[in-house]
This record gives structure tokens, C-alpha cells and sequence, in this order.
């Protein structure tokens, strides 16, 4: 919901030449097919995770990225895109006349500000054209046709999630530090607090020093304590048959209420703030020092490390407690995957069109997975990997390219695709129960998309870095900045941006494309 800075430049052309220097044998960019016909070609972006070794190469060349070009017969061209700056380093390359052909990100909100801006296209007329594959999966997929438009048109290529996809957040306890302790796994909010004051000073690590803490984190953090009240910044919910910015509801004071306890206690790192990349928090949970994880369902390398570390811990999956607004799910995504859209001034759409065709076309299965025979084998169609640490390093970036894609698992898979090693198949029982856990509870989303429309992305571009100095205040600035005051102070910043005339367009469009539809 929050979106980064609004940039209202014309956009020009950026279609990239392949470096003439490289050749097929060494990069996988020739650019000549086997006939010796020129190539198509199209810049895509791709979110950086830092997860390419060295030996790997980087994110615009690498093992991945010289299969696509092999096999699909078109000349990509990858633009890095860090994903904990995703939106602003796409608006600064729009803004420099150098954004890809091709650009994608989860968050409709974010591509109607790019709409808004004259930096996207429609693309029905090219789908219509040049499409053969992702035409047909459209058809048999309707569902996700809503995901796709503005204004009655198509502006965004995308695919189904599958169940692994949907599922998102995660929070994670150290069962055998509940066990030591004597401790019952938390239900309700109030309980999970007395268990992270418990890990942080009962010593459950055993080690005679004071130097666990109740919890440690990744980037999402902040939004699974939302999701615990039904508070989530990204939505708008429905109170009274109105709808109201998550970061707005009474519910909200809470949130800042909970994340203030958690820091005033020293219940978590108090540096957290000024770990960006969270790399220091992960540190923390991996070396055995933190009782709580609030991160993702799905957290492999966490899991494979901390046991290296602590070969006795036992972490497990813990359900989402429930607060006195009752219990409500952690955040789930809704049923558009990844939402691709086409710079305006695309030189060359039937390339990119080619490209989702190619995808689409179970192409996405060894772009996500490796080569077959190196990297897994096939056990009743699932792919079930022939070595962990390999896979680590080759494999672990390589679902990033698979942009469109129709993979989804059932918890019983993991077991079947994980590498034979102990850890592994630990981690595989795990990992089906941890989906299990983050898809049973229902997430509260009251309405299926965010409303879009200008008057919105120019008081959201505004409040959004507001809203955070408020937060911060209230989180790390002790007793003088109490969350009823942070809630009243927020509140007043959106009023004093336009505020009132923004819910009332917001209500109007509410009623206008979703009420009773």
C-alpha cells in the first residue's frame, strides 16, 4: 500500500544489445540461432536476493540465464533489481530512461502507479497477435483475469500460485527450548510474550550467560504482527461496509502497542532498526540465540544452519496466536504470482510475448529445478533433488527465473524432492507441516485487490515515509510516544494530506468495482 517515491517522467526506449564480445560457448548470449537468423531480444528485471555465489556469476549471467538463452531462442538481457529496494530502483530506472523491456513485481498496487505514470502498456492486442501457449492458459485460468486489468484492459502477464506461493509468512519456535523450560506453546498474544520473556531470561540455550532473546526476524516482521490483528499496511478492510487503510483501524494502536512492548523489553535486538538487509537478525537465530522466528513458512537454509549450529534444537511451525480481536491467519498472497508488465516504449513485444509462451510452456520446470541428472531425478513427477549442498549453490537462485510458472507442491512432495542427507529429509517433514500450519488459518483480506486511482498514489507516496518516523517514534522512542499518540498522529498526517477526500474516492470506487460483485 505504501509505495515508494512517485516519479512522473516520460520513460524512453531501453532495449539492450548482448555484448558483442561474448560468445555461445561462454555466456549462452549468441546472437544467432542455430539457423543463423538473428535473435530476439528483451531486457527483463530480475530481484536480486544475493543469493548468486561468486562461482556462480551474477544475476545477469549465470548457469540460469545462459539456459534461457540456449533453449528458448531469445536474447535476455537481465536487469538486477535489489529486492529490499524493488520499487525505488524500478522507479529511478524509469525515470533514467533505462527500465527493461519487461518489469515485475508482486503488488498491483505498485504497477497502477506505474499505469498512472504513462510507463506501462496494455498488451491484450500483443497476447492476441503473438501468443500462442499463454493465450490457452488464460482461458483455462479466469480467475485470474481481475489481477490482470485496469480500466478494462490487460496491463499485467502473470501465472497461478500454487499453494507454496500463496502461503508466505511463517512464525517458527524452538519446541525443545518450550520443553526445557517446562513451557506450553503459546495460543494467545499474552502467552507468547511470557515465552519470549522466558527465552530471554531462563537461559534455554543452557550456556550459564545471558545472551538469548525471545525472538529474531526477517523482513517480515512488521507485517506478521499486523496480520495477528488484522492490521496489515499493504490492505484496506471493510469496517461498517467502508473500507479503511490497515495502517488507520483501531486495530492499528495495537500493533504499535505490541512491537513497542517488544522492543522496550528487550524481548528482541533493539539494533534491529538499523539492519537493513536483516542479516544480523538471521545471525542471531541461525548461532541458537533467539527462541522465535517470525519469518517465512518456509525457511530451508535457516533450518539447515541452525542445526549445523545447535544439532539438538528442535524448531517447529507455530500457528498464528490469537489477540483480543480474535485469531485471523497470517498473510497469505492472493491467486496472481508474479504481475509482469511491458515498458511503454518496448521496441520489440514479440519477443517478450515469446518469452511468456516459452515459460508458460513447462519451460519453468528446469529453469526452477536445474538439469535433470545433475540436479534432481524424477519420483512420480516430482523432482526430488540429488544433492543439497550443490543445489545450494546452483539451484537456490534459479526459481527467481522462472517468471511464469505452474508449480504447486503438496506438503507430502517435500519429503520426495529433498536430497537424501539427514538434515534434508528432516527439514522436508518440517517444511509439509509448515505449509499446512500457514495455509489453515484464513487470512483476512475483505476485499480481493487495493482500490487504485491517482488522488490515492500521490497521498501514499507522501505518507508513506511519515508514517515510518511516526512508527519508529513510537516503537524506540520511549513513554513520550505512546501508540494511542502514534495512531492520532497518523491519522492526522492523512487528513492533512487529502486524507478525507482519498476515503471517499476510496468508498466510491469500493462500490463502484466490488460491492456486490
Amino acid at each position: 500500500m505504501i509505495k515508494q517515491k512517485h516519479v512522473a517522467l516520460t520513460v524512453v526506449a531501453s532495449l539492450f544489445m548482448i555484448a558483442a564480445c561474448s560468445s555461445p560457448s561462454s555466456s549462452g548470449n549468441s546472437g544467432k540461432d542455430s539457423a543463423g537468423n538473428k535473435k530476439l531480444e528483451v531486457s527483463v528485471s530480475i530481484l536480486d536476493r544475493g543469493q548468486v555465489a561468486s562461482d556462480e556469476g551474477t544475476y545477469e549471467s549465470n548457469r540460469t540465464t545462459k539456459y534461457i538463452n540456449e533453449k528458448s531462442g531469445i536474447n535476455v538481457k537481465w536487469v538486477p533489481i535489489l529486492r529490499t529496494e524493488s520499487t525505488k530502483k524500478l522507479n529511478t530506472l524509469i525515470a533514467a530512461g533505462e527500465a527493461p523491456d519487461m518489469m515485475w513485481e508482486f503488488g498491483r498496487d505498485y504497477m497502477a502507479t506505474l499505469k498512472e505514470q504513462g510507463a506501462i502498456q496494455p498488451i491484450d492486442d500483443y497476447i492476441e497477435k503473438y501468443s500462442t501457449s499463454y493465450k490457452a492458459y488464460l482461458k483455462a485460468h479466469p480467475e485470474l483475469k481481475p489481477y490482470t486489468m485496469f480500466d478494462g484492459k490487460t496491463y499485467m502477464a502473470t501465472s497461478a500460485r500454487g499453494i507454496d506461493a500463496i502461503a508466505n509468512h511463517g512464525m517458527w519456535i524452538r519446541q525443545d527450548w518450550l520443553d526445557k523450560l517446562g513451557l506450553k506453546t503459546p495460543t494467545t498474544i499474552d502467552e507468547l510474550v511470557n515465552v519470549m520473556r522466558a527465552f530471554r531470561d531462563k537461559d534455554p540455550d543452557g550456556n550459564g550467560k545471558n545472551d538469548t532473546l525471545g525472538a529474531a526476524f526477517n523482513y517480515n516482521y512488521m507485517g506478521i504482527i499486523q496480520a495477528l490483528y488484522a492490521s496489515n499496511k499493504s490492505n484496506w478492510y471493510l469496517e461498517n461496509d467502508k473500507i479503511v487503510y490497515g495502517g488507520l483501524t483501531d486495530r492499528y494502536t495495537d500493533v504499535l502497542a505490541e512491537l513497542k512492548l517488544f522492543f522496550d523489553e528487550g524481548l528482541i535486538d533493539k539494533e534491529y532498526i538499523t539492519d537493513k538487509n536483516y542479516q544480523k537478525e538471521r545471525q542471531l537465530f541461525v548461532t541458537g540465540k533467539a527462541g522465535i522466528y517470525f519469518a517465512s513458512w518456509n525457511i530451508g537454509a535457516e533450518y539447515r544452519e541452525l542445526k549445523q549450529n545447535a544439532p539438538d534444537s528442535k524448531l517447529v511451525p507455530l500457528e498464528p496466536v490469537s489477540t483480543k480481536y480474535g485469531k485471523f491467519g497470517l498473510y497469505q498472497e492472493p491467486p496472481a504470482n508474479r504481475l509482469i508488465v511491458f515498458n511503454k516504449n518496448m521496441k520489440n513485444p514479440e519477443a517478450a510475448i515469446k518469452l511468456l509462451d516459452w515459460w508458460i510452456d513447462k519451460n519453468w520446470f528446469d529453469v526452477k529445478f536445474g538439469q535433470e541428472g545433475v540436479h534432481y531425478k524424477l519420483v512420480n513427477g516430482v523432482p526430488q533433488a540429488l544433492d543439497a549442498e550443490k543445489n545450494k549453490k546452483e539451484t537456490i537462485y534459479a526459481s527467481e527465473y522462472a517468471v511464469l510458472d505452474q508449480w504447486s507442491p503438496k506438503p507430502e512432495d517435500f519429503a520426495v524432492m529433498a536430497a537424501t542427507d539427514a538434515i534434508s529429509q528432516e527439514y522436508a517433514k518440517v517444511q509439509g507441516e509448515s505449509l499446512k500450519v500457514a495455509m489453515k488459518n484464513k487470512y483476512r483480506r475483505d476485499i480481493p485487490f487495493n482500490p487504485t486511482f491517482p488522488e490515492l498514489s500521490e497521498t501514499s507516496t507522501s505518507f508513506g515515509p511519515l508514517s515510518e518516523d511516526i512508527e519508529t517514534k513510537v516503537i524506540t522512542g520511549g513513554a513520550q510516544y505512546s501508540p494511542q499518540w502514534g495512531i492520532e498522529q497518523l491519522r492526522k498526517e492523512w487528513k492533512r494530506l487529502g486524507g478525507d477526500n482519498v476515503d471517499k474516492l476510496a468508498q466510491e470506487w469500493y462500490q463502484n468495482n466490488l460491492k456486490g460483485k
